[in-house]
């Protein structure tokens, strides 16, 4: 988790308290435009307002969230079926206010989490005790009763209606005990609203007496004979094991596994433009313009993105979801019954259900379709009775169709070129059903729907698909599979359960095609998802599962000397230092550094440990000290042995001996592909350390890899797309960009040109496509931070047209909301107009996602042609890692692959874009992926 200690202050917002408090003190609120109850959210704003006004001063948190209960069953609910069954469904007004008490959190700029499986308290509790752990304050802002077990240690509550603080003093006042034996009183009272049993007539009096009086539950229990009253005594005998029970429900859980990152917890001030936005939205109009007036500026007329809700929204929006509604297909007959309606509709809804997330080593549990809104089945077909035993697999449940005949059934329909498939991120169900010998297709895929049409906004995951336009929260997948340990695989699922869940997706993936597909044409971006995205899927699944081949041998030895040299290193910076320490601690680094050695530039972060980050260290080293200097060198040693060394040696797939990588095609905005699991893109290639674990990539016996990479592509683009006569000419003539820039910056000749002048015009002249600025020129360069500035404004008056670009662009982002690649591809830039430190990142990114984007276009059309390039050839495509494209192929036909493969990506671009500079592409083949490139 992110770094918290000393000298924090974390508060903790129990949010469903907030939202609970917000409904029952208003009166009702609709929004003027289409009727939508909005009185829990108007009086939620106004709290979380005041909350970040009245906690501003000497006692400010440095850190804040706020917790909400997440939907569904959690465990107690294992523990006791009857737990909280006493609880009236929330009111039928308040239920579609809770999204919008979530997306109100955020455009407070607060962090906002909730988790499935678990309730907002347990949350509470984990945060609270790890923070104070690591010597933080902790506020938890609530009046819940069921947390004040928490307090005490740094631990303390905040009634924040009453503006009464509860300490252990209160604690004890309200129980009759410290907050140490909360937890016993409550599991001998019970708490009727929650319907914990506790004891039948003990109340929270009589449970702190007892617990005074015998020091702790279990005392109690284990000494009831000993009760002189006849009744109390045979109460707590005979319903023992009901209060242990209301013990296990009324405990708050302090050791979850939280995903929640403290740093993302660190207060910030609300983004004028998200938070006014989301008010303007709401229509708030008196809550926006006092926030307004206290962040001084103007109320601002919200208008929604190009995109969205350009299309009329499809009549199936107004169907409901009914999970019960959802059919468990068991038979050929009930089988064939859906097949004969997707054949009468020609489009379905197709998703597969599978027993983990690796598609090359999963087994296939389901298939779920859809073809009306509401309409949906599940055909199970590899669920178990249970786990089995150490001597064999458990049989399959009972009600399941035959896995062969049903593929077999459903094999026409998913291969017929006259019928739509719609699945939301396609990619992983083609690989599943390509294992079982069906090819999918034709294809639409909502996740990249979504992209093309909402790149930059959101993430285009389903469920997040889901609660934005459809106002729907899927059922969760972890409150059937359990999280940690205990976590189960799908095929463990009872089928009844299973078919709520998966028939669920189908529908929700049907309803979010219908609702983007028609607004392609009026985005604007209908050829962006036919030549892009789309075609692009079963090109990745291919790739994904070729694989390529990897010498666990070569890793095995890398991994070994990469040991010894970090054991030399440490030998040497102990020495350095004059004692020994723990290298990988920053805490003791920086007291080596700063205090013991005395050396400039030493800061302290909020914990009061300094800061020992990259720069610093590079900063020092440039200054001649070696001890940072080799503290990098062990650094980078680390990272390559457990993040490449030894990480790839897990992820050798036991059947091919290859590794199987995941592309995630909606990942970044600019549309760049990114490669997870493992990630193969991140493999360092500037330093000699970092390249040789190319080597471990290599070819089978016979083949070759071939790399080919395009050479400068996105300084070509720049000069096409800023206009730049002295680039474009220097691309066009095969003349050295960098050396050019240097002579024209520097007035160095190219005949006279050193490799240190062209080095620095190097770095200039790529730091300016990602709008570098003058400090982080001199870093990169070693000079004075005047000398940087004056390289980049030297630049600027010799390549005037990269300024124009450069502020053509930003205006605009501003004026549309979006910037564009050379094809059409959009992507949005919803924090162009925001303030403060974010207002330079937004700009450069806005910037530079035209020429990263259109880069990112160019190889991606490259290998959507590839497939029918290469047919005729025993070459496969492999790789993708950025601006490269690697291959395996038999040495005699490497060289024709390289002639075929260059022909293509060089003239990628064409005939859609005519870009004014030659891409030129080189080529390489070897042995092994470092020998190629």
């Amino acid at each position: 988790m992110g770094s918290i200690g000393k000298g924090h202050h974390l508060h903790l917002i129990d949010g469903s308290g907030f939202i609970f408090r917000a409904y029952h003190a208003l009166p009702p609120l609709t929004r003027k435009s289409d009727g939508l109850p909005v009185g829990a959210v108007s009086g939620f704003c106004n709290m979380l307002f005041k909350f970040v006004e009245d906690n501003k001063g000497h006692d400010a948190p440095t850190h804040c969230a706020v917790i909400f209960d997440a939907k569904g069953k959690t465990f107690r609910s294992d523990i006791y079926p009857e737990y909280k069954a006493n609880r009236p469904p929330a009111p039928e007004d308040l239920v579609p206010q809770f999204p919008l008490t979530r997306e109100a959190t955020r455009a407070f700029n607060l962090a906002c989490i909730e988790e499935d499986g678990f309730e907002a308290d347990d949350i509470i509790a984990t945060l609270a005790v790890q923070a104070r752990d690591a010597g933080a304050r902790v506020t938890i802002i609530s009046s819940d009763k069921d947390l004040m077990q928490l307090v005490g240690g740094g631990v303390e509550m905040l009634d924040a209606m009453k503006n009464k603080r509860i300490g252990v003093e209160q604690v004890e006042e309200k129980f009759g005990v410290g907050p140490d034996r909360v937890v016993d009183v409550q599991s001998l009272a019970g708490d009727s609203v929650d319907n914990v049993p506790g004891a039948p007539g003990i109340g929270i009096k009589t449970a702190a007496l007892l617990i005074n009086e015998y020091g702790d539950l279990d005392s109690l229990l284990a000494r009831a004979e000993e009760i002189k009253q006849p009744k109390r005594r045979q109460t707590l005998i005979d319903y023992a094991d009901q209060i242990r029970v209301s013990r296990d429900l009324v405990t708050l859980k302090q050791d979850m596994t939280v995903p929640f990152d403290f740093g993302e917890m660190e207060v910030r001030d609300p983004d004028p433009d998200t938070c006014l936005g989301f008010l303007t939205q709401m229509e708030f109009r008196t809550l926006s313009a006092r926030i307004a007036g206290k962040l001084g500026v103007e109320p601002p007329v919200v208008a929604e993105p190009e995109v969205l809700g350009s299309a009329p929204v499809p009549a199936s929006a107004a169907v409901g979801f009914d999970a019960d509604k959802y059919e468990c297909v068991r038979d050929m007959a009930a089988l064939q019954v859906w097949i004969d309606r997707i054949r009468d509709k020609g489009v379905v809804a197709v998703d597969t259900e599978t027993t983990g997330l690796d598609e090359m080593v999963v087994d296939l549990v389901g298939i779920c379709l859809s073809v009306e809104a509401g309409e949906a089945c599940y055909i199970p077909l590899a669920h178990k009775d249970g786990e089995g035993d150490l001597f064999g697999g458990a049989a399959l449940a009972e009600g399941q169709m035959d896995a062969a005949e049903a593929l077999a059934a459903l094999k026409p329909i998913l291969e017929d070129p006259a019928i739509l498939k719609i699945g939301q991120n396609m990619k992983y169900d083609l690989k599943i059903l390509r294992r079982q010998g069906i090819e999918i297709g034709p294809i639409d895929d909502t996740m990249l729907l979504s992209y093309a049409l909402h790149g930059g906004l959101h993430n285009h995951g389903m469920d997040a698909l889901s609660e934005r336009y459809l106002d729907h929260k899927p059922i969760s997948i972890k409150s059937l599979l359990g999280t940690g340990k205990s976590a189960k695989t799908f095929d463990l699922v009872p089928i009844d359960e299973a078919v709520k869940y998966a028939a669920e997706d189908a529908d929700i993936t049907l309803r979010l095609w219908q609702m983007f597909k028609p607004q392609l044409h009026s985005a604007k971006v209908t050829t962006v998802y036919e030549t892009l995205e789309r075609p692009l899927v079963p090109v990745l699944a291919s790739m994904e599962m070729n694989g390529i081949k990897v010498d666990r041998d070569v890793l095995s030895r890398m991994s070994n000397n990469f040991a010894q040299k970090m054991a030399g290193l440490e030998a040497e910076i102990h020495e350095l230092a004059g004692r020994s320490f723990n290298v990988g601690s920053p805490k003791q680094l920086g007291e080596i550094l700063f205090d013991e050695m005395a050396l400039e530039g030493g800061k302290k972060g909020k914990t009061g440990a300094y800061s020992t980050g990259v720069d610093i260290l590079e900063d020092l080293a440039a200054e001649g000290h070696d001890l940072p200097a080799r503290v990098l060198d062990w650094r980078q040693m680390s990272k390559l042995k457990s993040t490449y060394t030894d990480a790839l040696q897990n992820h050798i797939n036991a059947e091919t001996g290859r590794v199987h990588t995941s592309y995630s095609i909606a990942g970044a905005s600019t549309g760049r592909l990114a490669s997870t699991d493992p990630n193969l893109q991140n493999i360092p290639i500037r330093s000699e350390e970092g390249r040789k674990i190319r080597e471990a990539f290599v070819a089978e016996e016979g083949n070759v890899l071939v790399a080919l990479d395009y050479s400068q592509i996105e300084l070509r683009i720049l000069a096409h797309i800023a206009k730049i006569p002295q680039l474009q000419d220097a691309f066009a003539e095969g003349i050295d960009i960098h050396a050019l820039t240097a002579s024209e910056m520097f007035g160095v000749p190219l005949d006279e040109m050193t490799p240190d002048v062209r080095r620095q015009a190097k770095a200039i002249n790529f730091g300016v496509i990602y709008g570098i600025s003058g400090f982080g020129l001199a870093r990169n360069l070693r000079i004075p931070r005047k000398d940087a500035q004056g390289f980049i404004d030297r630049y600027f008056e010799r390549f005037p047209g990269i300024r124009t670009y450069m502020d053509e662009t930003v205006e605009f982002a501003k004026e549309h909301g979006f910037v564009q690649t050379l094809f059409g591809r959009k992507i949005h830039t919803p924090e162009i107009n925001a303030k403060g430190p974010r207002a330079g990142f937004s700009k450069r990114a806005a910037i530079n996602a035209p020429i990263q984007g259109t880069a990112a276009d160019v190889i991606r059309r490259a290998m959507v042609r590839m497939p029918d390039a290469i047919k005729d050839l025993p070459a496969r495509m492999l790789l993708q890692v950025h601006d490269e494209l690697l291959f395996e192929v038999p040495k005699d036909a490497a060289q024709e692959t390289i002639e075929v493969v260059r022909g293509v990506m060089e003239n990628a671009a064409m005939p859609a874009v005519q870009i004014d500079v030659p891409l030129i592409v080189d080529a390489g083949q070897g042995a092994n992926w470092a020998e190629a490139h």
